[in-house]
């Protein structure tokens, strides 16, 4: 009779950045790997941005993560959340869509569950200020966007015809400094001449940041040449202002001297903050590990959380050496865990060698053919810094059809200004009363 042996369990949690290559480093060992999303995609995040503003459309920046992982035979996923860990059973607790719980062991857990947007306590913000994490989040901004050209066209006096063509950004980091500039575009060169009552082009976009610089990450002189691109596209920047209230029709923020200022603007979007999800807290508590401000976990050089060799902790969630939450750093950690469960399993006793990340740089695209790139001492900004960028986001995207997609995308958009990916829907939240809206037409009178 054959013996039967059982695998190594190897559970990773997340289908981001860090998961897949967490996946694709443990494609040939001798483990059983569970991939757990509460999505059945892996998301390229860096562009939800160009979704959101309908260059790019959804399939183009996200795969269905059975079929990026078909041909690792020993991976099999699961759509659920992960809701606790148990440590001493090495038991990983999850629900499922319709809220099933689901149990999954593990000899090895990796953890690639990233980050939300946070609110800074305000979470009130968001029903009026959405964040852009996922998919849903892009496609619901699109829909704002574009709502509100339409809303504009059909107002009922200037004063809401403004409020409907003014969009606030709060956040002057990457994500809002391209949002800022993809609606410049939108309004100046995409939506020119298609309306008869309202001219886009006078849409104003307005950019709040709460230190002296959009994109102080990159450094003082791209932060400065960032600034005025965005001047130049005609985006109004409010530095050194903290938002204190935001509502339907506006949001309100003080600067340093404590002075108050109220913008009336129906389309505000959050860019600013991150935090850990709920299972960060709980598998502290559970291992007794620290969290950062942000909740991030502590970990060694290795990436293992202090007294459990067992749980790694990879990307955005990971707190160590003040590493950016950049998509590189969740490449490359999830690629290290992998490669470390690896090697164990293979039976290499050596101690794992600390993780070291090797920057490959930061980048933002700001409008056609202006985008600012850092890569360690070497700044590029203007067309050069442009192609840069495109090169990068070729190379990282997922699929060859991705990148077939992507570049016939840009090519459009870049060569006539269009974009192909308008289409949105009206939600119940967003549409107007009366029929026609989603709501039946009233039966006439008996």
């Amino acid at each position: 009779m054959q013996d039967h042996v059982t695998p190594r369990r190897v559970v990773i949690l997340g289908g981001g950045f860090a998961g897949l290559f967490a996946a694709r480093a443990l494609r040939h060992s001798p483990v059983a790997v569970t991939v757990v999303d509460r999505r059945a995609h892996h998301l390229f995040q860096p562009l939800l941005y160009q979704c959101a503003s309908g260059i790019l459309s959804e399939g183009q920046i996200a795969q269905p993560l059975r079929a990026v992982l078909r041909r690792h035979h020993n991976v099999s996923c699961v759509l659920a959340e992960a809701t606790d860990v148990d440590v001493k059973a090495r038991m990983v607790h999850a629900q499922g869509p319709e809220g099933g719980v689901l149990r999954l062991p593990y000899d090895d857990l990796i953890v690639a569950v990233g980050l939300r947007q946070s609110y800074f306590g305000h979470d009130d913000f968001a029903a009026h200020a959405p964040g852009m994490k996922t998919l849903d989040d892009a496609l619901g901004i699109r829909r704002r966007i574009y709502r509100a050209f339409e809303m504009a066209e059909t107002a009922a006096d200037d004063r809401e015809r403004q409020q409907w063509l003014t969009f606030a950004l709060v956040g002057g980091g990457p994500t809002g400094v391209e949002l800022a500039g993809q609606i410049r575009e939108i309004a100046g060169h995409t939506l020119d001449r298609e309306f008869q009552k309202i001219d886009p082009a006078r849409a104003r976009v307005l950019l709040f940041e709460g230190s002296d610089a959009v994109l102080g990450a990159f450094g003082p002189r791209l932060a400065r040449r960032a600034a005025r691109t965005l001047q130049s596209l005609g985006v109004e920047l409010h530095l050194g202002t903290l938002v204190t209230d935001i509502d339907a029709h506006g949001l309100t923020v003080q600067d340093h001297d404590g002075t108050t200022t109220r913008f009336e603007a129906r389309t505000v979007l959050w860019t600013a903050g991150v935090d850990a999800p709920p299972i960060a807290a709980a598998l502290a508590r559970a291992t007794g590990a620290t969290q950062d401000r942000a909740g991030r976990i502590a970990v060694e050089p290795d990436l293992t959380i202090p007294g459990h060799p067992e749980i790694h902790v990879t990307g955005d969630v990971m707190s160590l050496n003040r590493l950016p939450g950049l998509a590189e750093v969740a490449m490359q950690s999830g690629a290290y865990a992998g490669r470390v469960v690896r090697h164990a399993v293979e039976g290499r006793a050596k101690k794992p060698n600390p993780f070291k990340y090797w920057d490959l740089g930061s980048a933002a695209y700001i409008s056609r053919g202006r985008a600012v790139v850092k890569v360690g001492p070497l700044h590029l900004s203007g067309t050069i810094g442009w192609l840069a960028w495109l090169f990068v986001h070729l190379a990282f995207l997922t699929g060859f059809r991705s990148r077939l997609g992507a570049v016939l995308s840009w090519s459009v958009a870049f060569a006539t200004s269009s974009r192909r990916e308008r289409a949105f829907t009206m939600s119940d939240v967003d549409a107007p009363a009366g029929p026609g809206f989603g709501q039946k037409t009233p039966p006439p009178p008996p």
